[in-house]
């Protein structure tokens, strides 16, 4: 008998679907960027997920972000996607999809810290232990690609800065409280990134001439927009709503061998047993910075 889907169970499958998509999304952009240069690709993406999501907020008769909120919010779209993105781009000239998805896969460990240190979260033995599990993980990957001369390390400063900027736009939209949530205010996030993305990208770029308007470079940018501006970063948001940013984030440690997993489908990109070797402390350290003695409840429908 199949179990009812109630608030409750559903995050275990909100959890699963963002994993995929946040993970996945890295390859598919090496895909668009053979056809774009990258601040190009990503103003024209959060332009047009800004747009989609605008449409849901009306659809749906959400109210919209008004005076300081769309502000605050515009701060958060900067650094939770122009910044993070941006930086994560530019780096996957040189950097494969999946060692930028193992490298920002370390945002709980800043997350944690940050949240520590600005919003009084505690972190506990279980908790510091679970971290440390994962960053072992973590390391261990990076490690042997550096020894095994397959990747430079100057070349990972670029996903290195993206993941300051993603667990900093967390600090952030736990700072500021809930207000102007939903797609209304993911519009703002969005369009606030497009802008700030859309100069550079004409000026140092050269624009829309630059890009190449193959197949690929379209089915890439609708999976960008639908799935990743738009489904995947509002399941994220929720994410943070009703948990700490220390446990929310901490689910970014299932990304690292997905994202292998996705650049070898896609991109075949190359894959050494160390991947797959560091996946064993990195799922423990789910298990244990994610495990709460309360279960963790979505909010009432409104």
């Amino acid at each position: 008998m199949v179990a009812r889907l109630s608030p409750t169970n559903l995050l275990p499958w909100l959890i699963a679907l963002f994993c995929l998509i946040w993970s996945s999304v890295f390859a598919v952009a090496r895909l668009g960027l053979a056809h774009s240069p990258p601040l190009t690709l990503l103003s024209i993406r959060f332009a047009l997920a800004a747009l989609v999501a605008l449409a849901l907020a009306l659809a749906l008769r959400e109210r919209l972000p008004r005076g300081r909120a769309v502000l605050m919010l515009a701060l958060i779209g900067i650094a939770n996607h122009a910044l993070y993105l941006g930086l994560s781009y530019l780096g996957m000239r040189h950097v494969p999809a999946g060692l930028t998805a193992i490298i920002v896969s370390a945002n709980p460990v800043l997350t944690a810290l940050l949240a520590a240190l600005v919003l009084d979260e505690r972190l506990n033995g279980r908790k510091l232990a679970g971290l440390a599990l994962g960053v072992v993980g973590v390391a261990f990957i990076l490690r042997h690609r550096i020894v095994a001369g397959t990747d430079a390390w100057l070349d990972m400063l670029w996903p290195l800065a993206a993941l300051v900027a993603l667990s900093g736009g967390a600090i952030l939209f736990k700072r500021i409280g809930l207000a102007g949530g939903g797609f209304g205010g993911l519009a703002v996030q969005l369009a606030a990134a497009a802008l700030f993305l859309a100069f550079p990208a004409w000026g140092l770029e050269g624009g829309l001439a630059a890009i190449e308007p193959v197949a690929e470079f379209w089915f890439s940018l609708a999976y960008q927009v639908v799935l990743a501006s738009v489904i995947a970063y509002a399941i994220w948001f929720h994410l943070l709503r009703v948990s700490t940013a220390t446990a929310a984030s901490a689910w970014h440690f299932l990304i690292p061998p997905l994202g292998v997993l996705f650049g070898w489908l896609i991109m075949d990109e190359q894959v050494m047993w160390a991947d797959f070797a560091g996946i064993v402390p990195v799922a423990a350290g789910i298990w244990l910075v994610t495990r709460s003695r309360t279960p963790l409840r979505s909010p009432p429908p409104r």
